[in-house]
């Protein structure tokens, strides 16, 4: 691994915070052509992305493969990183709004596909313009609940 790769590298332990902040970028575009078109495809397409997060982990999603592979070497070193845990669990609440999307687009009523996508578009775009994880927040409240 030459200079510029190891610079780039994602921490072993952490995990590079602009990644997430990129998925969610994505994601809000993606949830935003889904309002817009009414393509329950395209959400299955989302909640495949959400699934892959949820169980593999947040780096092994396509959004976070896409950002390894394609942002981060053109960004700097980064100077913060967070415990891949929260994100992973935002992935998993943002399937569950999916799920239930599909179930509203496909089955109906079709305001139930709105309502639960517009619901994810809306935490999405928190931590895509302002950085702010509603489904990261809801592990770190759930975490002290149950110590």
């Amino acid at each position: 691994m030459n200079a510029m790769n190891a610079a780039n590298a994602a921490p072993a332990s952490g995990l590079d915070v602009r990644g997430p902040r990129f998925g969610a970028v994505l994601t809000t575009v993606v949830l935003a052509a889904v309002l817009v078109t009414g393509s329950g495809w395209l959400l299955a397409v989302q909640a495949v992305v959400f699934a892959t997060g949820a169980v593999a982990g947040v780096r092994r999603s396509p959004y976070g493969w896409l950002f390894a592979t394609v942002v981060r070497p053109r960004l700097g070193p980064t100077q913060e990183t967070e415990d891949p845990a929260p994100p992973r669990f935002a992935q998993a609440v943002g399937l569950v709004f999916a799920v239930i999307g599909l179930a509203g687009y496909f089955a109906g009523p079709l305001w139930l596909g709105m309502a639960a996508t517009g619901c994810a578009l809306a935490a999405a775009f928190l931590n895509a313009a302002f950085g702010y994880c509603l489904g990261c927040e809801m592990y770190l409240l759930f975490r002290r609940a149950t110590r």
